[in-house]
Parts: structure tokens; C-alpha cells; sequence
């Protein structure tokens, strides 16, 4: 990727719905090879796609955690158990591994606590060969941003 190709990004990460023109004028290209580069960068696999932006409050689902999960064993079974079962839960919108003390990182949406409570008990107990979880409440949001840092 030049830097041309990272000012493309960057312009459709803030606005995914910007015309090829305007990106074309935002980025300083003619729409033409603008456009052909938006085409290899999704060809490519750098544009994964395109989605909305949606509050998560106004949807519904005013509450977020982050949700630390150490397992008792690390064997591949044991592992492959766990990640398969997470990526069926609904609740979970991330989920990343971790060094240090706990093994994963799992971002979560729930409506409420009554609702949270009902995740652990009847979605992330019953995988089993959990250790310990950790939770906490987020009560605010300083920045949240899905446009990437400008890169040399």
C-alpha cells in the first residue's frame, strides 16, 4: 500500500458512504484511478467491507463490557472449544487473545444486568474449562474512532 491507497482508506473509514467523486477530490486522484484503486484494495482483502455506524444505545444495547477470561487448561482442544463457542454467541463482539494474566478479551453488548447476568450463566459458563472472569462495566466512552492512524 502507498500513501495514496492509505489516504483512500482512511477517507471511507470516516465516511464509507462518499461518492467516487468526492473521494477522488479528497484524495487529490481523477475518479477514474480512484476508483480502480478502491477496487484493488477490496480485491486485495484491505476492504473487507462496509457497514454502518450505529449507537448502540439508541439500538437497544446501552451497556458494554469487557469481559477478561482466563482458561484452567491450554491444550488445542480445550482452546478450540472455547473460540468456536464465542463466535456463535451473539453478545460477543470482539474477541481478542491476550498476554499477560488472562487469556481473552471479549467486548460484549447486553441491554441490561438482568441480561448480562443470563451471558454468563447460560452462554460462557456452559463452554466449561474456565478458570476465572473478570469483568468491567464501561460508563463511558472517551473516544472511539474506526479510522486508522496516518502511517508513513
Amino acid at each position: 500500500m502507498d500513501s495514496k491507497d492509505r489516504q483512500i482508506v482512511r477517507a471511507l473509514q470516516r465516511d464509507g458512504r462518499i461518492t467516487n467523486q468526492e473521494l477522488a477530490e479528497t484524495v487529490n486522484l481523477s475518479p477514474s484511478p480512484c476508483l480502480r484503486r478502491v477496487r484493488n484494495l477490496e480485491s486485495r482483502g484491505v476492504i473487507r467491507g462496509y457497514s454502518a455506524d450505529v449507537d448502540a444505545a439508541a439500538y437497544g444495547l446501552p451497556i458494554t463490557v469487557f469481559v477478561r477470561i482466563r482458561l484452567e487448561r491450554h491444550n488445542e482442544s480445550d482452546v478450540q472449544n472455547f473460540e468456536r463457542r464465542i463466535r456463535t454467541i451473539d453478545e460477543v463482539l470482539e474477541c481478542h487473545i491476550m498476554t499477560g494474566a488472562m487469556d481473552y478479551q471479549l467486548r460484549v453488548l447486553v441491554p441490561d444486568l438482568a441480561a448480562y447476568e443470563d451471558f454468563i450463566r447460560n452462554r460462557i459458563h456452559p463452554i466449561g474449562g474456565i478458570a476465572s472472569i473478570d469483568t468491567s462495566f464501561v460508563y463511558s466512552t472517551v473516544k472511539k474512532t474506526a479510522v486508522f492512524p496516518p502511517r508513513g
